[in-house]
């Protein structure tokens, strides 16, 4: 059984509402199929990449799939439960097994916290731990994402990008997930640092035996970090396959010419 289940999932923003208040005639209002029934599952240990240029839709399932937006119409399961329909406390479970690596790491922390206490937030929200465990526990996640103690005290514009990723990745952590959504997680990274980010997502993948749905506008990120991978244009999903069947043997005519402005993986 799929660890995620997507049925018909749909999500249609009205951008012809008025900042005063009212709507418009039905002539008049201008909506878009930001995700426009998709269907797609994703299992226990994989890495399903989620590819596709600026604006199909990508980061906008992704929140679906984690009920931060509500969706217009279609259906969400996690290990068997209903996402869209859980509340109390099963919903709490699920904000504990679904979370979400963001991809600015300069805007996803708030500079008002030390490193300690953006770490400690979750646990504080979800776990009845004493302060000492919680540092302890804090000291474990950084040191899980390449860091150590010596960050704790400090705020986040005192981090590279890089690390300030590596922050980031350490709070979606926090409370051992089985989920996580990384969303355009190295975009805003230079090259280099951001394949170290790509590297320690697969080691963390292993340690933790998490699951992710990646997301990415770049195929040959995808391509090295995904089991299979779904290829989105215009709000659909237009084809899912391994991402050896992707990469060399592609049926539709958008991930053509996705892999065709990539050279290395030309086809």
């Amino acid at each position: 059984m799929p660890l995620i289940e997507v049925r018909s999932l749909t999500k249609i923003f009205d951008l012809s509402q008025s900042a005063f208040g009212g709507r418009p005639a039905a002539d008049h209002r201008k909506e878009v199929r930001a995700v426009d029934d998709v269907s797609l599952d994703i299992y226990q240990g994989e890495t399903l990449g989620l590819v596709g240029e600026s604006g199909s839709g990508k980061s906008t399932l992704g929140r679906l799939i984690l009920r931060l937006i509500e969706p217009t119409s279609g259906s969400v399961r996690f290990d068997g439960t209903d996402v869209l329909q859980a509340s109390g406390p099963e919903l709490r479970r699920l904000r504990r097994d679904m979370q979400i690596i963001f991809q600015d790491p300069f805007g996803s922390l708030d500079p008002r916290f030390r490193v300690e206490d953006v770490l400690a937030e979750p646990l504080v929200i979800h776990e009845d731990l004493s302060r000492d465990a919680r540092r302890r526990r804090v000291a474990e996640l950084l040191r899980a994402v390449g860091m150590d103690e010596s960050a704790m005290p400090r705020y986040p514009h005192e981090f590279s990008g890089g690390q300030r990723q590596r922050i980031g990745i350490a709070r979606a952590l926090a409370l051992r997930p089985k989920f996580m959504v990384a969303d355009e997680p190295v975009s805003a990274l230079d090259v280099s640092v951001g394949a170290q980010i790509v590297n320690l997502l697969q080691s963390l993948q292993r340690e933790f035996g998490l699951t992710y749905l990646f997301i990415s506008h770049s195929m040959p990120v995808v391509r090295y970090l995904s089991t299979r991978i779904a290829v989105m244009y215009r709000g659909k999903i237009v084809e899912i396959g391994t991402t050896l069947e992707i990469t060399s043997q592609p049926h539709n005519d958008y991930t053509k010419s996705l892999l065709a402005a990539t050279p290395e993986i030309a086809v």
